[in-house]
């Protein structure tokens, strides 16, 4: 992985397009794409144990859920990670940003799990991580950054910079804000007070040009994409709550309609 100021070699014990043939893991970090979660739970959860625990670090606000419908068994940690990367070439990964933290909590349904194992491995391998009983408002703070600048660059195809100079961008970003916020207010998810304010303003601590993998995904017409993570999930969220997501709706319709989708 190549990062501002280091460069780090993996050479992994083990390499394999399967878990078939690896030792059953204490720990599974689950690092795949959205839209490949689902098979890749079904795929690990022969390997799963009652103590075993799998640290989801994808983008989302429900990847818990997701998991926990193809896995009943094992301790789940919610989980996020603060990093910024994509693929410069096979086998080069590129950091752009973040600091690398994982930040992690309880099992809704092992609330009296802890964790000390994983922090143990963490700390001897100078991972960087945070506990937090409650991991939800870390989770929900993160994705409404990431779910509401994500569909506007997708539908605009401007970069995080060029939207924070366009006010009609930016109203769209605050919009979409809105109706996370009060998802997540409905779900109990105890977010600041002032959390849109904070997350338009954390916009300008990123690069002017910076683009997410969402973006150039749809960039190409026919890629795989993770638009369901994104408007797919603010979408269901606000039906099944019965909050309106008109903003969010119209921009992740646009683009679903420009893809052919």
């Amino acid at each position: 992985m190549v990062s501002p100021g280091q460069t780090i070699k993996g050479e992994p014990a083990i390499a394999a397009d399967s878990v078939d043939g690896v030792p059953d893991p204490d720990l599974f970090l689950l690092c795949v794409k959205s839209y490949d979660l689902d098979d890749a739970v079904k795929s690990i959860a022969p390997k799963v144990k009652d103590t075993t625990v799998i640290l989801p670090l994808l983008n989302g606000a429900d990847i818990y859920e997701r998991i926990r419908k193809n896995l009943d068994n094992g301790i789940v940690l919610p989980a996020c990670v603060y990093v910024g990367t994509h693929i410069q070439e096979p086998g080069i990964i590129q950091q752009s940003g973040g600091d690398g933290r994982i930040l992690f909590g309880k099992d809704p349904e092992n609330p009296d799990f802890y964790p000390a194992d994983v922090m143990r491995f963490f700390d001897e391998t100078g991972i960087n991580y945070q506990w937090n009983d409650d991991a939800r408002p870390a989770i929900w703070s993160k994705y409404m950054f990431i779910a509401s600048y994500g569909l506007v660059r997708g539908s605009t195809g401007k970069t995080l910079g060029e939207i924070s100079a366009d006010d009609k961008a930016r109203a769209q970003v605050q919009e979409i804000m809105q109706e996370i916020y009060h998802i997540a207010k409905e779900k109990n998810i105890k977010l600041p007070s002032t959390i849109i304010e904070d997350s338009i303003a954390r916009a300008n601590n990123f690069p002017f040009e910076t683009k997410t993998s969402y973006q150039r995904d749809i960039e190409f017409k026919g890629n795989v994409n993770e638009g369901d993570l994104y408007g797919g999930t603010i979408i269901r969220q606000g039906k099944l709550l019965n909050i309106p997501t008109p903003a969010a709706g119209a921009v992740f319709a646009e683009i679903q309609n420009r893809l052919g989708q």
